[in-house]
């Protein structure tokens, strides 16, 4: 297996090139979870699975409970599907609290704390209120709870990885909060082994060919319960090795063969581009600068044939979404006719006409 197509392979897992999927939870199931902490570039991570997606599909999908928007994983923002948030809680965010204790400390936060914050937004949200986070320190603060220097932030966390709380539909341009028993009443109730037989199963036939070291990345779990969950789940994987590496990969998926060139506009944070450790089959590392990934930082990136070959920024006007790439090299007449496409495709699922600015 070279490293062309371990990136073919990816972008048919993921289901970016020729997706058979009509509905926002199927992609999100897929997948095990989408990285959300760009909203809008969510839903288009999401959208660009789907066969004819619109952003205000996502948004129904959210606001009908079909995914749900919560910190399963690495303390970050991800859409996951509404059967799997708690068995994914449960697994995934013991560590990262505990990893969280000496910031905690500094902030003078405490069990009292948490426990007292707890209480007060069980009682502000009870009865299907959604409050946005301004609300949301609003209760704090007038309980005489400091949501300064970040302390706000850490008691919303510790509430959502607790499972109290979840994100709601936006109202307007800003997220709200809810309960999540009362917003996702029921869901799988899976043992430890379980979670971590089903987790590996879910990364490595959405995501691979993929090696351990890029579950532990993507889940953020200890090397030893990252290797016991891909044990369980390896009879039903395929094992390829390229490079002195082991990948992993579904036993039987049909590789989606593109036409050369095809390319797809994708946003930061994208599933194709964060969830591996190693992400050089898709991103030479010669262009890791001016990809900007560093210091968490994943910028919305042109992919053509499968490499990461540029990035793009939008400026939205009032009958128009002009698209700006950055390539790293010139693009031949192919692949700007290639860019074309993908940046009207962007433009369907916004609503407005794409217009590129090169």
């Amino acid at each position: 297996m070279t490293t062309l197509d371990i990136a073919s392979h990816r972008l048919s897992n993921q289901h970016i090139a020729q997706s058979p999927f009509k509905k926002s939870s199927e992609v999100v199931s897929w997948l095990g979870a989408v990285q959300a902490q760009d909203y809008l570039g969510a839903l288009w991570a999401v959208g660009l699975r789907l066969r004819n997606a619109t952003e205000a599909d996502i948004e129904r999908a959210i606001a009908d409970k079909t995914i749900v928007r919560t910190w399963p994983m690495r303390g970050t923002l991800h859409f996951v599907a509404p059967a799997d948030v708690r068995w994914m809680l449960a697994l995934l965010t013991p560590r990262v609290m505990a990893n969280s204790a000496r910031r905690h400390a500094q902030l003078a936060l405490d069990d009292a704390i948490f426990a007292r914050s707890q209480a007060l937004f069980a009682e502000a949200l009870w009865g299907g209120q959604q409050l946005t986070r301004k609300e949301m320190m609003d209760v704090l603060e007038q309980a005489g709870i400091s949501t300064d220097h970040q302390r706000g932030y850490h008691i919303l966390l510790w509430a959502a990885q607790t499972g109290l709380i979840c994100c709601g539909p936006r109202r307007g341009k800003q997220p709200t909060y809810v309960l999540l028993d009362e917003w996702v009443p029921s869901g799988k109730h899976l043992t430890r082994d379980e979670s971590l037989a089903e987790l590996a199963h879910r990364y490595f036939t959405g995501h691979g060919p993929a090696t351990l070291q890029d579950f532990m990345w993507w889940s953020g779990l200890a090397a030893t319960d990252a290797r016991a969950g891909l044990e369980m789940a390896k009879s039903h994987l395929a094992q390829e090795v390229s490079d002195g590496q082991t990948y992993w990969l579904a036993s039987s998926l049909p590789t989606a063969q593109d036409a050369s060139p095809t390319a797809y506009l994708l946003p930061a944070y994208d599933e194709y581009t964060v969830a591996y450790q190693d992400r050089r089959a898709v991103l030479n590392p010669l262009y890791a600068q001016q990809a900007n990934y560093r210091y968490g930082i994943f910028n919305p990136t042109i992919i053509v044939d499968g490499q990461v070959v540029g990035t793009w920024k939008r400026t939205l006007k009032r009958d128009a979404v002009i698209i700006t790439p950055t390539p790293f090299a010139k693009f031949n007449n192919a692949e700007a006719s290639a860019l074309a496409i993908a940046a009207e495709g962007y433009g369907q699922f916004i609503g407005l006409p794409a217009a590129l600015h090169q």
